[in-house]
């Protein structure tokens, strides 16, 4: 079977660090092309300016991994799926609810495929966590992610603006994890966000929510920890607590321990692969949609500005 000709679109650090690494262990991809405004290459892989050179280029293309900032993937998923080519999207998949809905119509009028690439749902204890409470009472839970963004986004202005979603980058992956794993849907009650005074974005995130049955979820989101980094999931159950720790490699339950490898990106793209292999499309929008409801209700804080 011929190996799926793959681009990047957007070669930031994300790209390199996680996108770059599974893509060369798959035998299913084969990089073919780069795209960045910015002027980023791969050594030996063909680099354009942007996707409509690419595109121009008609090198033979069967897909995209588009890991642009937020603001601008939903143009670029447009661009590629008119040409037929599949696209996979860096979380957030799009900028807001309208766009995603559109890019998941537009792909199946296309018939191509699309995959929101919620990564740390792939994460190594993830779904044994969601096995184990499909037949459990939920009774509340705990979110907290708390993390150095001078760390793990630095000088990236972007993500600052309008559309760049603040603590809701890393946020949103404690999110898309919980809707994953909870039997029942989510919905929010209450919200309150902190903007340092000279951003248009959050650094810090406190939402309420409740689940079908009533069950509380208190989330945690900050911005601003230093020293060792928190993404914790606890969910008490009438069997016992559940424990997601470290990003969800880590999963404790009352009786047992499970502890995995870091294999988000790489099982990424190997479902990325059976979705184009299959023809089919995967665009989940539930952590999107919680996110959105966070910005039209919640109460907005001004705090001291931050500096990167």
């Amino acid at each position: 079977m011929e190996p799926i000709r793959l681009a990047i679109v957007g070669l930031g650090k994300i790209a390199r660090d996680q996108h770059l690494p599974a893509i060369m262990k798959n035998g299913d991809f084969a990089l073919v092309a780069t795209a960045s405004a910015d002027g980023a290459s791969v050594v030996g892989v063909p680099a354009f300016d942007n996707l409509e050179a690419l595109l121009a280029s008609e090198m033979g293309l069967d897909a995209v991994a588009i890991c642009t900032p937020p603001q601008i993937r939903g143009k670029l998923a447009a661009t590629a799926l008119h040409h037929g080519v599949y696209v996979l999207l860096e979380k957030p998949p799009a900028v807001n609810l309208s766009e995603a809905e559109w890019l998941a119509d537009l792909a199946r009028s296309k018939g191509a495929t699309v995959f929101a690439g919620w990564h740390s749902r792939f994460a190594a204890g993830v779904a044994t966590a969601r096995a184990w409470l499909a037949n459990r009472q939920v009774l509340g839970a705990t979110i907290v992610w708390r993390e150095d963004v001078r760390t793990w986004h630095p000088g990236q202005d972007w993500i600052w603006r309008a559309g760049g979603f603040g603590v809701f980058d890393p946020g949103i992956n404690a999110l898309s994890i919980a809707t994953h794993i909870l039997p029942q849907p989510l919905d929010l009650t209450d919200a309150e966000l902190e903007f340092p005074a000279n951003r248009d974005a959050p650094i810090a995130a406190r939402l309420s929510l409740q689940d079908a049955a009533g069950a509380g979820i208190a989330v945690d989101l900050d911005w601003r920890q230093t020293g060792p980094q928190t993404w914790d999931i606890r969910i008490d159950t009438d069997a016992g607590p559940l424990k997601l720790s470290e990003g969800g490699a880590k999963l404790s339950l009352p009786s047992e321990l499970h502890q995995g490898k870091n294999g988000e990106y790489p099982a990424l793209y190997a479902r990325f692969s059976d979705l184009v292999r299959n023809g089919e499309s995967e665009f989940d929008t539930d952590p999107l949609r919680l996110v959105a409801d966070a910005f039209l209700r919640g109460r907005t804080i001004r705090t001291d500005p931050f500096f990167d």
